[in-house]
């Protein structure tokens, strides 16, 4: 397979951002050279951001995860007004941290998943759900809670999180703990990539513990919390499949930025069918530096923006600067239910596929249902890849609030549009738990498509034995 493209590549740009929707036009932005972050300071600065605004044509058959440019279509500059920049100032550090957060516990998360998948999986634990877990769960949790506190000074943060330190803290889990402590020693190390500075020394089992133990709000209508799910849909990470790292902030009740990692969710949609059989092949026949194979990426939005956005995972041995060649996403037109397709959790234990296949029948959706495991079902659709996810859950499951948070506000900002089955908000307000959800979830790339499937969930719901 061969590709012919002419790429741009400016001398004085170190980062870039890249729009690119029906008109096929371009945003890149100048970024200086980042710093590495500090407690309590950000190297992100709008105020040193400028804004080149040019059309170009989309090479739709590259296989970079870049756009590609061609020279002779640059035309000109503009810049975002005063009110523009205020506007866009506001959450801005905690988005940059977060992202920053999140590229790392990809990375972590990577290289655990590949031990599981070669060696003999001896770290999976057990959870009281039945889910299985693995050292992933515990030191991803670790790295974050330390980099937002590290970052954003740890007298400004809570979070509310999926692990407890109980599990660990145990006389019979040392060895995992050891594991656990070894890894995120390990990401921390390579901390300077991402622009964070690494502890001055390697942390030990009770700093870990206690990194650890910091994750526990509960949430609720007032304040200020983070919300992470360290390794969301762990039944597909120790299976090489599909996965994610959630990460929200929270404030009075409402969900103001989302980020989601999705390390085995391609940049590119037409890579998406050879995922799991081609990619390891791929990873083999291409050089350690190649970018060609994009396999992960970070979709992140602030709340009223409007827009939300998707950069690569980080490559090995390159440096993280912002914005990583983000790509403004959207969510698809298509309001056709013939032509659209529908996400499900794949797991059966807490939704019903039936009452879903007989919605999506009764509605006019034909098409397979993409199931995939976790919050990579919001990817899909803020990106254009899907238009329709519904979760109906069965009787006593209680949907989680870090289960959500992230995928949400990214639908939200790219189009799209996301309520409980009654045509209600998600109430993030109520503590741990999506409190008060009208019988299911329903999120879609459009109005008129969401209608649909309401009036259906109306008309059905009196024989759906959920």
């Amino acid at each position: 397979m061969s590709f012919s493209s002419t790429i741009i590549r400016p001398r004085m740009l170190l980062g870039q951002t890249t729009r690119f929707n029906n008109n096929d036009a371009f945003t890149l932005s100048h970024v200086v050279q980042p710093q590495p972050l500090v407690r309590g300071s950000c190297s992100f600065s709008l105020s040193t951001t400028r804004h080149i605004g040019f059309v170009s044509k989309f090479d739709q058959t590259c296989s970079s995860a870049s756009p590609i440019m061609e020279d002779e279509d640059q035309k000109k500059f503009s810049f975002f007004s005063k009110s523009e920049k205020e506007d866009d100032e506001e959450y801005s550090k905690e988005l940059d941290v977060a992202v920053r957060a999140v590229q790392m516990a990809c990375s972590l998360c990577q290289r655990v998943q590949e031990s599981l998948i070669s060696k003999t999986n001896h770290q999976v634990q057990s959870k009281d759900d039945n889910s299985p877990v693995t050292v992933a769960d515990w030191s991803v949790q670790a790295v974050v809670s330390w980099i937002l506190s590290e970052c954003l000074g740890s007298e400004n943060i809570s979070i509310v999180a999926e692990e407890d330190v109980q599990t660990l803290s145990k006389s019979n889990a040392s060895e995992l703990l050891d594991s656990v402590v070894k890894t995120v020693n390990d990401c921390l190390a390579e901390a300077p990539r991402f622009g964070v500075q690494k502890p001055k020394s390697p942390l030990g089992n009770s700093e870990v513990l206690d990194i650890i133990s910091r994750c526990n709000s509960t949430g609720g209508p007032s304040g200020r919390f983070w919300v992470l799910d360290p390794v969301d849909g762990t039944l597909g990470f120790v299976r090489g499949d599909q996965y994610a790292v959630a990460l929200a902030l929270v404030e009075d009740g409402e969900v103001v930025l989302g980020v989601l990692g999705c390390p085995n969710y391609p940049m590119r949609k037409e890579w998406l069918s050879y995922q799991h059989r081609y990619h390891r092949i791929v990873s083999k026949l291409t050089p350690p530096t190649s970018e060609s194979w994009n396999k992960g990426c970070v979709l992140y939005a602030k709340k009223g923006t409007g827009k939300a956005w998707m950069q690569p995972l980080l490559h090995v041995n390159k440096m993280f600067v912002w914005p990583n060649h983000a790509i403004q996403i959207f969510v698809s037109n298509i309001d056709n239910p013939a032509l659209a397709t529908f996400c499900e959790p794949v797991e059966k234990a807490n939704s019903s596929h039936s009452f879903t296949a007989g919605l999506a029948h009764s509605v006019g959706l034909r098409k397979q249902p993409l199931r995939v495991y976790s919050m990579v079902k919001y990817a899909a659709i803020g990106r254009g890849d899907a238009e329709v996810f519904m979760k109906f859950a069965r009787a006593g499951y209680k949907e989680k609030i870090w289960d959500h948070a992230a995928g949400v506000i990214i639908i939200q900002e790219a189009g799209g549009v996301v309520t409980d089955a009654g045509g209600c908000p998600l109430d993030f307000s109520k503590g741990l738990y999506l409190e008060g959800l009208d019988r299911g979830i329903i999120a879609c790339s459009g109005a008129s498509l969401h209608g649909k499937i309401i009036d259906a969930v109306d008309a059905s719901w009196g024989c759906s034995s959920l």
